[in-house]
């Protein structure tokens, strides 16, 4: 044998590991911004449909009821307007811990009060 290959094996190895480790972190990062995505979504849907049902109550108190709505599911109202009888709301929601490095997630959602037809 011409050449000395003891330890080849543990390169690839090693080499095969690092690349499963960063498969593994985006896999990980890609799922924590769908997740988010998701759960901003969600909120501004449930923000917008709280809107909506408090229509009768004014502008301010259907907004202000978007506001709550917003805050417990942990996301900021950016936004609460209407146009035609149809709340509009937009949310972000900032990430912390472990999942900041994603971002920011937004989202708009818009709904119309409960008493009129479709």
């Amino acid at each position: 044998m011409s050449g000395d290959d003891r330890g080849a094996a543990t390169v690839w190895a090693a080499s095969i590991v690092a690349v499963l480790i960063c498969v593994a972190a985006f896999t990980f990062r890609i799922g924590a911004a769908v997740t988010a995505r998701h759960h901003t979504e969600a909120a501004a849907d449930l923000a917008a449909l709280a809107a909506a049902s408090s229509a009768a109550d004014g502008p301010g108190a259907a907004c202000e009821r978007a506001r709550q709505v917003a805050a417990r599911m942990s996301v900021s109202l950016l936004t609460c307007r209407w146009v035609r009888g149809d709340a509009l709301v937009e949310v972000r929601s900032e990430l912390s811990g472990h999942l900041a490095a994603v971002g920011q997630a937004e989202a708009r959602a818009r709904a119309g009060p409960v008493d009129r037809p479709p």
